[in-house]
């Protein structure tokens, strides 16, 4: 078995749509990036490169790059959990946390699961979405950011 960590956090900005986990949102607000800048899909994505030690996002998909302008993270994470398969991995289970102050994610959390899911082809009982706040401290808390943080664990095709 392998263990995989990852965090990512884009800056929310008028005139984005919002995509959390595959699932676009209603919002004033949405994610600033290279891509669509789903901040939880660049985290499940990059904790899975990370478990096989394959590099990370900027390596396979880099932010300079025309061919990932605008890309949907939906296609950076089946890509990435490619390269697991590849190497003769499964996902045994991931879990993640979002951090956001003002975006409420409860309404959508199961959404977001069955997404990650579909994306991978595994189980919804292997993926865990949750969420916090931060207490209104920082960057996060003054609304001006979302983060997400993503542990999974990987496992050798017997």
């Amino acid at each position: 078995m392998r263990i995989g960590h990852a965090w990512d956090t884009h800056r929310l900005v008028e005139g984005r749509k919002l995509i959390l986990g595959g699932i676009e949102i209603e919002s004033k607000v949405g994610l600033l990036g290279h891509s669509d800048a789903d901040v939880v899909l660049h985290a499940v994505s990059e904790s899975l490169l990370g478990s096989l030690a394959l590099g990370d996002l900027g390596t396979h998909f880099p932010d300079n790059s025309e061919s990932t302008l605008n890309m949907d993270s939906k296609i950076i994470l089946r890509k990435c959990y490619d390269m697991v398969l590849e190497k003769g991995y499964h996902l045994n289970n991931l879990d993640l946390t979002i951090y956001s102050q003002y975006i409420k994610i409860a309404p959508i959390r199961i959404k977001m699961e069955e997404s990650i899911a579909s994306i991978l082809n595994v189980d919804k009982d292997m993926i865990s979405v949750k969420a916090t706040t931060y207490e209104k401290m920082g960057f996060i808390g003054r609304g001006e950011a979302i983060a997400c943080e993503c542990v999974c664990l990987v496992e050798k095709n017997v």
